[in-house]
């Protein structure tokens, strides 16, 4: 082993390598978009894992962190284990002016002591070692680049990092692939891979297929021999602290997809169209065209179950407590509170009569940010990663596919209020527009499925109201003026139960 390998598996060992960080790490994280904390200090960090891509002793170094955030539990939350991120953390004795943006501080002391961290993912030579790692299959410690053998991935292509993620970060390669970098983890089968690889094997075009994806498996720390895919790379060395737990299985850190060229995502696209004062109906009526076709091969590809009344009862009773939570956390709620319990009663009584319904595996976060139309016209559904805020188990349980069309036709409803207008007459003209495009979504899914989403009202008015509902906390504590956009569909949805 040579001298540099051996000083840069000390780094990585030393119990001082995470304490040197830490002060700087507790400035930037909270900054970041994706970091699910806001609002809540954090106390400390553990690490869970620590692998060396590029040996910290060179003139550019590369760490991959995988570490676990410690913050005080939300009020009225049990106490939390605390979020694990995925970072990837550059190494360099002085920090080039290109890279300013990205700069994470100077360490001052530690086995890093004088040198400046940045986020390595905008340097060009870290994403370029990860894409080389998928293409040649590499294994580095714990981390495994995997790729489909069946798709080219062709060398020295240009990255840059995308802008327009939130919960998560991504690198765009030329104009041929795209790298979505889980930031909070969680082992386990992730559906974000789980999903489009299940939907490639069905030749499911809506979706892309993966063409690579990164893991790290916990349950071996065996160091793996050099990897030779990027010059100066060390021997691979994963070393993990008491924060990891081998037997929960691996991490899905990351996939690689082909990139859809010239596409616009379906929000973008409806924003500039309303602001136009264009019609969206034909549009809306593809992609929900598209929305049944996923679904149609999920059901394919993965199992199914009926849901009787032991499954809907307690489906209801979670509707009703959220809902009576956020009227008492939300006060402008609570005139509608009786109205809308009526909506999950409904459905709770139709159970009981003995009707039952389909669940399966579906999208769990489906909005029009989550659809891309490529510039041909085709509509694609992308990020199956769920609501990252349930556990894992929760987003890879069989659901009815009304939670995705009810999150999609209260994304319409979010698009017709978000172009601002002083004319008195917007509010009706934007209330149509979104009627047009809530009845075009479900006539195209219908026409694919077989059966029009509208022909459920019971269901989908349930899996609506919690929408909003949810809608209505989330605006309350994080962006109160758009408070009234989910309240408009709150007095809605209340008129119609009194109906």
């Amino acid at each position: 082993m040579s001298e540099a390998v051996t000083r840069a598996a000390t780094v990585t060992t030393s119990p001082g390598l995470l304490a040197s960080l830490d002060p700087l790490l507790r400035e930037w994280l909270p900054r970041q978009r994706w970091f699910a904390g806001k609002g809540r200090p954090v106390t400390g960090f553990s690490l869970v894992a620590a692998t060396e891509l590029l040996p910290v002793g060179s003139r550019f170094g590369l760490l991959h962190l995988m570490v676990r955030a410690h913050q005080p539990a939300a009020q009225g939350s049990p106490a939390h284990p605390g979020d694990c991120y995925q970072l990837l953390i550059g190494v360099r004795e002085v920090l080039p002016p290109r890279l300013a943006p990205a700069l994470i501080g100077h360490v001052e002391r530690g086995p890093l002591a004088g040198r400046t961290v940045y986020e390595a993912l905008y340097d060009a030579r870290c994403a370029e070692l990860l894409l080389e790692a998928i293409r040649t299959r590499a294994r580095i410690g714990a981390l495994r680049f995997e790729r489909d053998a069946h798709q080219e991935i062709r060398e020295e292509l240009v990255p840059r990092v995308a802008t327009a993620e939130q919960s998560n970060s991504s690198i765009i390669y030329g104009d041929t692939f795209i790298l979505k970098l889980l930031r909070r983890i969680v082992p386990g089968i992730n559906p974000d891979l789980e999903l489009p690889l299940a939907l490639a094997r069905e030749h499911c075009p809506r979706v892309p297929a993966p063409t690579g994806w990164l893991l790290a498996d916990l349950a071996d720390g065996v160091p793996a021999e050099r990897s030779g895919f990027a010059a100066g790379a060390s021997e691979g060395r994963a070393d993990f602290a008491s924060g990891a737990d081998p037997a929960e299985g691996p991490y899905v850190l990351g996939v690689l997809q082909p990139f859809v060229q010239g596409a616009c995502d379906g929000w973008e696209l409806a924003l500039r169209e309303l602001a136009k004062g264009e019609d969206f109906a034909a549009e809306a009526r593809a992609l929900g065209r598209a929305t049944a076709e996923v679904h149609t091969a999920l059901a394919r590809a993965l199992p199914t179950l009926t849901l009787g009344h032991p499954q809907i009862r307690p489906l209801v009773d979670g509707m009703t407590e959220r809902l009576e939570a956020t009227a008492q956390a939300v006060p402008a709620l609570q005139p509608y509170a009786p109205a809308l319990r009526s909506a999950f009663d409904a459905l709770g009584d139709l159970a009981a009569e003995g009707r039952t319904w389909t669940a399966q595996r579906i999208h769990g976060d489906l909005h029009l940010g989550q659809c891309l139309r490529s510039a041909s016209g085709a509509w694609s559904l992308i990020d199956f990663e769920g609501e990252p805020s349930k556990p894992l188990t929760e987003r890879r349980l069989p659901q009815p596919v009304a939670r995705d069309i009810a999150g999609m036709l209260r994304s319409f409803d979010y698009a017709a209020h978000s172009v601002p207008s002083t004319e008195p007459s917007a509010a009706p003209r934007a209330a149509d527009w979104a009627d047009a495009c809530r009845a075009a979504y479900c006539t195209g899914y219908g026409e694919v499925a077989g059966v029009d989403p509208r022909t459920e009202p019971v269901l989908l008015r349930a899996y609506e109201t919690d929408k909003a509902v949810y809608e209505v906390l989330y605006e309350a504590r994080h962006r109160p003026d758009w408070l009234p956009v989910p309240m408009a569909a709150v007095r809605r949805l209340a008129a119609d139960a009194s109906s």
